[in-house]
């Protein structure tokens, strides 16, 4: 009789008083959305060519690492992404959806984790999964005042519902997960600046202390910092990373290289040398470029891999961090390591620093999709998406087709399905940059044909709109 009490005396005060920021989590967590809808998000740092970076933001930020992975078990593609409940809404959920291979149909997706209010996608989630299916979600934190999260699904191979499994400080989580071994998650720390971290666990469950990676400085500043993103090629996990002069993270500079293949008990260069961990020297060792003295940015995308395993990496490189003509021309380029140096080629340009895509490596074909055409909102982050194509290793690229055409706003942030499948080998999102907006979910394969996802759903699972 008391838990009933209990219960009708809540009830009672969720109807006349309104809900608790807790009790709305609980309402939230584990719900389904009725379609597909995007976080709209802006920095709110402006200058005379607008935002430094805004629009539709879903798959933000590049240092979310994975997004999406395939289940050949299941058939399906899992993918998570920063969600809300409408066009006007900036409330962030941390999303999953799933596309089922064998029906072709789309889930609705399922909330994780209810922000509370927080509108900013550096909480965006990330994706594992590991041997026996069960899918896991990485929700972001940023710094200590916002925590991050570990989610499980309660089933193998399910969104319908998943259970928390720890609370604690990480921002960017990257996990990856290998066979035998258990997860591997890089992920950074807030420590006055940004800090990179890795942590080991063989269950999900019990974790290693947090240890330290990189967290250098030039002699005379009081600050430094770094931003990273990695990859995965069997059990060598490899991350490329920046640094960010005296904390500055509008000068982040240089392009750095850091591999494990023994779940992080040893740390060495692309070449196998050894390496102290944390590396504290801006001249490490571990040095690929750089750029600093020439007085470029570097902003890295994506990481994958050739036939052998040598490590390749998306960036974009140029003159300063405003948007604008003033900071152009934004080169992209990869950075190849073919055995024995490493190589530097140029693909395309595009207009802005944050226009975001991904890398796709198979045998002799190197394939970039990306948005490197800047319109319709020129100078904001993103344009239409288009795919560049190399059949020299990267040493010279072909635009083979453009995805989108005539887009009335722009779309960015094209990220990858690990162990992809078609037709749904990526996704991104659309929004415009100047104002707020709706912003869609798309999918692509590897012929450059589009699918957009519903934005509102009336049954469980629906068939995708092909609309290029």
């Amino acid at each position: 009789m008391r838990e009933q009490g209990l219960l009708f005396a809540t009830i009672f005060t969720f109807l006349f008083s309104g809900p608790t920021l807790a009790q709305e989590q609980l309402l939230r967590n584990n719900q389904k959305i009725e379609g597909y809808k995007g976080i709209w998000f802006t920095l709110g740092q402006f200058s005379e060519y607008g935002d430094k970076y805004s629009g539709g933001l879903g798959t933000y930020t590049a240092k979310h690492i994975p997004l999406s992975i395939y289940s050949p078990e299941a058939n399906k593609t899992f993918f998570v992404y920063g969600g809300t409940t409408g066009p006007d809404d900036r409330y962030l959920l941390c999303m999953i959806g799933s596309y089922d291979h064998s029906s072709k149909l789309v889930s609705q997706p399922t909330v994780v984790y209810d922000k509370l209010g927080v509108d900013d996608p550096h909480d965006n989630p990330s994706l594992s999964m590991d041997a026996e299916g069960y899918i896991w979600v990485f929700v972001s934190g940023r710094g200590t005042s916002r925590p991050g999260f570990k989610f499980r699904s309660t089933t193998p191979h399910s969104i319908d519902s998943f259970e928390q499994v720890t609370e604690e400080e990480m921002t960017y989580p990257q996990p990856k997960y290998i066979p035998g071994k258990g997860f591997f998650h890089l992920f950074t720390k807030y420590t006055g600046v940004r800090e990179l971290y890795y942590e080991t666990s063989p269950d999900g469950e019990h974790w290693t202390e947090d240890q330290k990676l990189v967290g250098m400085k030039r002699e005379g500043d009081k600050n430094g910092g770094h931003y990273q993103i990695s990859g995965q090629h069997g059990e060598k996990v490899v991350f490329f990373f920046n640094w960010h002069p005296d904390g500055n993270v509008d000068l982040r500079t240089n392009i750095y290289y850091l591999q494990t293949t023994d779940f992080g008990q040893t740390w060495t260069t692309v070449d196998g040398e050894h390496v102290q961990i944390p590396i504290d020297d801006i001249n490490s060792q571990t040095l690929v470029k750089e750029f600093f003295s020439k007085g470029k940015n570097v902003y890295i995308k994506d990481v994958d891999f050739d036939e052998h395993g040598n490590p390749v990496a998306l960036y974009l490189a140029g003159p300063g961090h405003q948007p604008g003509p003033v900071s152009g021309p934004r080169e992209w380029f990869v950075a190849y390591y073919n055995g024995s140096d490493w190589e530097h080629h140029k693909i395309t340009e595009s207009d802005q620093n944050y226009d975001t895509g991904s890398i796709f490596i198979k045998g002799k074909k190197w394939v970039v999709i990306g948005p490197s055409t800047d319109s319709p909102q020129q100078w904001g982050a993103g344009g239409e998406v288009v795919m560049w194509e190399s059949k020299d290793k990267g040493k010279t690229w072909e635009k083979s087709k453009q995805l989108t055409k005539d887009s009335k706003i722009n779309h960015n942030y094209v990220r990858k399905v690990v162990g992809g499948k078609d037709p749904f080998l990526y996704f991104w999102a659309d929004g415009n940059p100047d104002k707020i907006s709706e912003s869609h979910l798309y999918f692509g394969d590897s012929k450059g044909r589009v699918w957009r996802l519903p934005y509102t759903m009336e049954k469980n699972a629906e068939k995708p709109k092909r609309v290029r």
